[in-house]
């Protein structure tokens, strides 16, 4: 009975993956991120929730959804507010005329959902190289994006409710997926192809003829 070839469960390896994988992801969005939102973002509201390259852009899946992290103490903007982020005081003060008036700008969340799909674009090719494997994409895709919902879920403290989010969230996993698995089918085709030149044949039929007499 034949032994069978298939490689065996390597868990280092596997862990390099996801880790590598994640990391990548939140690189590229670190990337992307702060450059956009200092050029079209409101500047005021920006500032006052920690800056362009605040972590919470990234983690705070509230930033994606367009709604607050501040906490009203007296339940008025004009009086004492203070910004939180992951749980924790980022940012307080009285709110000044002519400063952010806490209104929420929409246009962060847009920027974000369009960086978070211009990460994921990003994410096939990291797939295509480290996992390689059509049959593999499906399980880091949903591992990549499992492991976002933990981090931010703890990072906000609260498990995401936007309809927004889930549908960049969706988005993102299906393009990973469709794609990623697309051009690792075309390229195992294109590897499992192989040229015999004209010589090349005629040596193999001559050895079959020979091994048959």
């Amino acid at each position: 009975m034949a032994k069978s070839t298939s490689p065996g469960w390597d868990p280092v390896l596997l862990i390099s993956q996801i880790v590598s994988l994640q990391t990548l992801h939140y690189l590229t969005l670190a990337v992307l991120l702060p450059p956009l939102l200092i050029i079209f973002a409101e500047p005021s509201a920006l500032e006052y929730h920690g800056g362009a390259a605040n972590v919470g852009m990234v983690m705070d899946w509230r930033e994606m959804a367009g709604r607050s992290t501040s906490r009203m103490s007296q339940g008025s903007w004009n009086s004492w507010n203070s910004v939180w982020s992951g749980g924790k005081q980022v940012g307080s003060g009285d709110v000044l005329e002519g400063q952010w008036d806490g209104r929420i700008d929409p246009l962060r969340g847009w920027i974000i959902a369009t960086c978070w799909m211009a990460a994921s674009a990003a994410d096939i090719y990291y797939l295509y190289i480290l996992i390689r494997r059509p049959r593999l994409i499906l399980d880091f895709s949903l591992t990549l994006i499992f492991n976002h919902l933990v981090l931010t879920t703890y990072y906000s403290n609260s498990i995401p409710t936007s309809l927004f989010f889930w549908g960049a969230i969706v988005a993102s996993t299906v393009l990973m997926v469709i794609v990623g698995e697309q051009l690792c089918v075309r390229r195992e085709m294109t590897e499992g192809l192989t040229v015999v030149s004209s010589n090349d044949a005629d040596d193999v039929e001559m050895g079959n003829l020979l091994r048959r007499d």
